[in-house]
């Protein structure tokens, strides 16, 4: 089979890197703009046999649509903002799509394929990342294994396992997009009813084993997708919250406060400029550290009733930089993620036709068990 990775950076080279190992496929095409931004590791796969590197604008639709032509799967690792033209020109020269969403808006208007997707019997998977995707899958199993489901609580970060810093942050994926989570409201179900939360707030503690220890959790927008909606008025509470060192959230609470991630344009010495933009480039620069391995903490917790009694089901990873290849966590749970749902798609294991996010289609048991052989290991528990 002949795979289509859009996108070289981060998540895509990992993606690709992923697909590169499966016997399965038979070639994998890495297509971008330019590949001076991939990571280090990715130098590894140049003159791999199964590899092709193409030179593509993803804003020329048209050539993009020709990238895809053959292809049994494609992988967006793009910025959300293409996601969705993304998809339609998939679904118009005949090839599965997925990809690793993150805006819920966008992902309602990729629903709205539905019916030319399922017209041609090809699936297309939004939302395939972390979180949304990962987490999403996990919440999924929690629930069908309870007869009633009362809460779902989510919680994940991608963190230095070495933090430096008033922040004690670095940069694990695109910071334009951390930023925007923290300045979007967050829908969560609060006594069955969706209601918008604020990011950064209802801060609380969430333990770990050591050597993690103590994070803190606070509220951040698109890592439910649209798990909220699906579930108004059938399950009380649900909730996303992302994880970060004690104190994070103070500090970026204070930053969003004085306007220095604001979205809108300011006028700086007659010269109109957007502080997020101002705001990602010099932070960047800062908290951009290749030579700090990280790790990737998560939390799913499902509360609810089977057989009558009350039952709780519970999902841990504290995934690590994996030294051996030189591929981060965030690039792990994130990239491979992406490969594995593409790879069900083409084996057609994701049904049926349409448009749905992975807590709707994706197979959970295999999921897990297909990312503990990639070295990704999510324990379980149940009380």
């Amino acid at each position: 089979m002949r795979m289509l990775v859009l996108g070289a950076g981060l998540q895509g080279a990992a993606c690709a890197y992923d697909l590169l190992q499966q016997p399965s496929v038979d070639e994998v095409v890495l297509a971008d703009r330019q590949f001076t931004q991939s990571p280090k590791f990715f130098e590894a796969l140049r003159g791999h046999a199964k590899l092709r590197q193409v030179t593509l604008d993803a804003t020329d639709s048209a050539a993009a649509g020709k990238a895809m032509e053959g292809a049994t799967a494609v992988m967006c690792a793009l910025p959300y903002y293409f996601n969705l033209e993304m998809a339609r020109a998939a679904i118009a020269v005949g090839a599965h799509f997925c990809d690793l969403g993150g805006n819920t808006g966008i992902v309602e208007e990729q629903k709205k394929l539905d019916g030319d997707a399922k017209a041609k019997g090809l699936t297309v998977v939004p939302d395939c990342g972390l979180a949304p995707g990962m987490v999403n899958i996990l919440s999924q199993m929690g629930i069908d294994r309870c007869d009633e489901t009362s809460s779902v609580r989510i919680f994940v970060g991608g963190l230095p396992q070495h933090p430096e810093g008033v922040l004690k942050y670095q940069v694990v994926y695109s910071l334009e997009g951390a930023l925007d989570y923290y300045t979007s409201p967050s829908w969560v179900l609060r006594s069955g009813k969706r209601v918008q939360i604020g990011a950064l707030s209802e801060v609380e503690p969430v333990k770990f084993d050591e050597p993690l220890g103590e994070l803190e959790a606070f509220h951040t927008a698109g890592g439910l997708s649209t798990m909220a909606h699906r579930y108004e008025g059938r399950i009380q509470t649900m909730e996303y919250k992302t994880l970060r060192y004690p104190g994070h959230a103070k500090l970026m609470s204070a930053i969003r406060e004085l306007g220095l991630i604001d979205p809108n344009p300011v006028t700086v010495r007659g010269v109109q400029v957007v502080p997020r933009n101002v705001a990602a480039a010099v932070m960047t620069q800062r908290l951009l550290k290749p030579g700090s391995p990280d790790l990737v903490a998560l939390r799913v917790v499902v509360e609810g009733k089977k057989g009558g009694k009350p039952v709780r089901h519970a999902w841990e990873l504290v995934d690590r930089y994996d030294p051996g290849t030189g591929i981060s966590a965030m690039e792990r749970t994130t990239g491979f993620s992406l490969a594995l749902t593409g790879l069900m798609q083409a084996a057609g294991k994701i049904r049926p036709p349409g448009v749905h996010t992975p807590d709707e289609c994706v197979p959970g048991g295999e999921y897990v068990a297909e990312l503990a052989k990639r070295g990704v290991r999510i324990a379980y528990a149940q009380e």
